[in-house]
């Protein structure tokens, strides 16, 4: 297993004009810089044509070069020339459908038609290794930006768990083996009182645990109140990912 100091990663840009350098690639650099910033090991970013073909060769040839985490960007929409996710689909050996997922639930916050995103996220087999974790991203800077922070709190912990590794309690809350660690730090939360396992906290437990003052049904605190980051997943400033920018 690498060390995780070492771990590669690798970025693949998915679109014409880029491609054919009618445009500057401004994701690339985005995704880059903040792969470097979390710690992992790449170079610049690979950028390709949309199609199915160019997403597959680009993914089998980052994946023989060693990159065990690999973030594409753009062609995950539903326009004519959006093939990325079948292009991935070709690499995987499973998907991953939870990561998928938590893209299109984080997008849709800031733009509605970030669900019409077809982006995948999945593991792709690496000999030598355990795998490869691969997910597709939206094509703009802001949808981007706003991926790689969903992405990155589980790639090395999935990344480690593809090579063998054991769970890790900060990771992976609600596996079995991590309960006891979890009721640790909840028990910490709550000021000392550890909680009994089937027993529903009272009206007073449930004031002193939330402070009375956080909002109610599963809303987030600052719901609404994020700043534009100059743009969100699902949209593309181009309409390359089949979506309108604001």
């Amino acid at each position: 297993m690498q060390p995780e100091s070492v771990l590669r990663a690798a970025v693949v840009i998915v679109s014409d004009r880029s491609a054919r350098g009618e445009r500057a690639d401004a994701v690339g650099p985005v995704l880059v810089e903040r792969l470097r910033a979390d710690g992992y090991e790449l170079g610049g970013a690979r950028i390709v044509p949309d199609g199915a073909d160019s997403v597959e060769a680009a993914l089998r040839a980052e994946i023989a070069a060693g990159a065990r985490l690999i973030l594409t960007s753009g062609g995950t929409g539903i326009g004519p020339h959006d093939r990325t996710p079948e292009g991935t689909r070709q690499v995987l050996a499973h998907e991953l459908p939870g990561i998928a997922e938590a893209l299109r639930r984080t997008g849709a916050e800031h733009v509605p038609t970030a669900v019409l995103s077809r982006g995948l996220a999945g593991v792709a087999d690496q000999p030598g290794t355990g795998g490869v974790l691969i997910v597709n991203l939206p094509g703009s800077p802001g949808g981007a930006r706003d991926g790689i922070e969903v992405v990155l709190p589980v790639a090395r912990h999935a990344i480690a768990q593809l090579d063998g590794g054991d769970h890790d309690p900060g990771h992976g809350a609600g596996h079995d083996g991590d309960r006891d660690s979890d009721a640790a730090r909840h028990d910490r939360h709550v000021g000392g009182r550890a909680p009994v396992h089937g027993h529903a906290p009272r009206p007073e437990e449930a004031d002193h645990r939330t402070g009375g003052d956080h909002p109610r049904g599963g809303e987030h605190p600052h719901a609404g109140d994020q700043p534009d980051a100059g743009g969100s997943m699902g949209e593309h400033p181009h309409a390359e990912d089949g979506s309108a920018a604001r």
